[in-house]
């Protein structure tokens, strides 16, 4: 940007904005991380709750069924 001040010189005014940190820009990508590896670990948790990986799911299916359909 170019200012004249009336006497006829131009001066370059630049603006430097420091972020504090190195750049920035990381702390979202931590967060998924971070929100990723709360998920999986509560997943890891109540998986018998939820019927991951539990051993005791045992189906009974009978080999006959009685049905009587001269009712009355």
């Amino acid at each position: 940007m170019a200012d004249n001040d009336g006497n006829g010189t131009e001066r370059e005014h630049t603006t430097v904005v420091e972020t504090g940190n190195g750049g920035g820009g990381g702390g979202g990508v931590l967060a998924v991380v971070v929100l990723i590896i709360v998920v999986l670990v509560l997943l890891y948790i109540f998986r018998a709750d939820l019927g991951f990986g539990s051993h005791g799911t045992n189906i009974s299916v009978p080999n006959k069924i009685d049905v009587n359909v001269n009712s009355g």
